[in-house]
């Protein structure tokens, strides 16, 4: 697969540490390129929800850079921009999902774009039926089983049209049938992606690379003695 020379998302020598944990990543270089499907893997603890959380600005680097789409992102505004076109799945989908219903979730986004409220019905039951959730807009969110959940925050990304998707830990608590839907839908969609999962067999269908995190450094999962460079 042909992959652009100009890198969607970027970071170079990132570093974070907790006040009592010390530090967690050290000089992280990565970059992503359309058609990626890059899986983070790490033992628990190792700092991959922090490194997702620092490319889209949740949290902020001690030191290093994150560019995001040709842009240095420092300021909030600039993080902003990032996050309009890298859309971030939560772990637990109950982060992500707060209004009443499943229409209204999927048509926050939409909303806060300036659509109006005809426009964000209409984009995002288009949404709902790209992913087979048609007939679930009037559903109580919070009655939804794990996979539907999932389903219903994959659609409250994808309504917003981003160029990468951030997956942290997709498959957590889906049985094998929500899975298999999940990972087919992830595999037939154009946006690169950044994902973190402990799912051997999962990642190893969806991926085109995998790296590991580990004391702090990105490194190749195929030769785990050299840490990623930036092109």
């Amino acid at each position: 697969m042909a992959y652009s020379n100009k890198p969607l998302i970027k970071i170079e020598d990132l570093n974070y540490a907790y006040p009592r944990r010390g530090s967690v990543l050290n000089a992280v270089n990565f970059a992503l390129y359309e058609g990626e499907r890059v899986v983070i893997n790490g033992d628990n603890g190792a700092g991959k929800t922090t490194l997702l959380h620092l490319i889209v600005g949740l949290k902020k680097a001690k030191k290093g850079q994150v560019f995001g789409f040709g842009q240095l992102c420092k300021t909030e505004k600039e993080f902003n921009q990032l996050r309009a076109k890298a859309g971030l799945l939560f772990q637990d989908p109950d982060d992500q999902l707060f209004c009443p219903t499943v229409l209204e979730d999927v048509m926050f986004g939409p909303l806060n774009l300036g659509f109006n409220k005809q426009q964000a019905i209409e984009k995002s039951k288009q949404t709902l039926a790209s992913l087979g959730m048609q007939g679930f807009e009037s559903r109580i969110t919070h009655q939804l089983s794990g996979g539907e959940k999932r389903m219903i925050t994959l659609a409250c990304v994808l309504v917003m049209e981003p160029k990468v998707l951030i997956l942290d830990e997709p498959t957590n608590a889906l049985d094998e049938k929500a899975k298999a839907r999940l990972l087919s839908v992830l595999k037939a969609l154009p946006q690169a992606m950044i994902i973190i999962s402990h799912d051997k067999v999962f990642s190893e269908q969806l991926a085109t690379r995998q790296l590991t995190l580990k004391e702090g450094a990105l490194i190749d999962s195929e030769t785990t003695h050299n840490t990623i460079a930036v092109a």
